[in-house]
């Protein structure tokens, strides 16, 4: 018995002598050429992503981000099939009859891999054409939510939920990004028939430009927000509309705030805001 173990060991020993010590230096050399590769793709990124002077620093990061997380992942797979071929080949197993099915599978698998390759097709124009970034906040149709990563044949949003949503780039019609250059303050806000319009514009103007000089806000606010025109006349109020742009992202916090001084400075000015209101006529018999 003591034997037999030993012949075992010798034979698992001459093994990682020969063989072993082959297929270990593929999958170490295909570990190291992974990890030293995708530092070099990102170096050169980079450097060859040329700068618009129209986007932000922000803005350009998270495009070399999504450059270099695409090319990683590409490098990545094909680094570890050929190491996975080269293993098995080292292994003794013939890889011909391997590379022939595959083949096989490849002619078979193009004939309903039309949608992968529209993704694939689709996912590229996306990237190149920097329509959106990792980082953005897009909407698809229905769905929005904050890009957390881009591959040649998906994207993936995060919503508000926290719900992840996989949408393959061919099924992507139309994407609206909200975050890209700069995002747009667009408020409406109803007022009584009876104010001082004049009074209001004044007050309106006087908020957004306290908030555009305001310390903690002046450095996320491109235009201060401002009264644009009388939008419409509801039911109950006059309806104005206000507009301002700031920095991409920061659209809802700084329109948050605007709602919360324009509320303030409305009670102050004795301006109202009114609710619906019914006027019930009582009829006299």
């Amino acid at each position: 018995m003591f034997e037999i173990g030993e012949k075992i060991i010798q034979v698992i020993l001459f093994w990682l002598a020969s063989e072993g010590l082959k297929v270990f230096a593929i999958i170490a050399g295909a570990w190291i050429f992974h990890k030293f590769g995708g530092i070099f793709i990102e170096k050169v990124v980079r450097k060859a992503v040329v700068s618009d002077h129209f986007l932000s620093k922000e803005a350009e990061k998270k495009r070399e981000d999504t450059l270099t997380r695409v090319f990683s992942g590409t490098l990545r797979v094909l680094v570890w099939l050929i190491a996975s071929m080269m293993a098995l080949s080292s292994l003794g197993l013939n890889i011909g009859p391997i590379m022939a099915a595959a083949g096989i599978a490849g002619v078979a698998f193009g004939f309903g891999g039309q949608y992968l390759i529209r993704d694939v097709i689709s996912g590229l124009f996306i990237i190149f054409e920097n329509q959106y970034r990792v980082g953005d906040v897009v909407c698809f149709d229905k769905i929005c939510g904050s890009v957390e990563n881009i591959t040649l044949r998906t994207t993936i949003l995060r919503d508000l939920d926290g719900t992840v949503h996989h949408v393959p780039n061919g099924e992507i019609k139309i994407a609206s990004n909200l975050s890209k250059d700069f995002a747009g303050i667009n408020l409406n806000i109803g007022i009584s028939y009876s104010s001082d319009l004049e009074k209001v514009i004044k007050t309106i103007n006087q908020v957004g430009n306290e908030m555009a000089e305001d310390s903690k806000l002046k450095e996320f606010i491109i235009k201060p927000p401002q009264f644009l025109r009388v939008n419409d006349f509801a039911d109950s109020s006059v309806i104005i509309k206000i507009t301002g742009e700031t920095k991409p992202l920061k659209q809802w916090e700084i329109t948050g705030e605007l709602r919360k001084r324009l509320k303030i400075a409305f009670d102050r000015d004795k301006i109202e805001i009114p609710f619906p209101q019914v006027v019930i006529h009582e009829v006299k018999e």
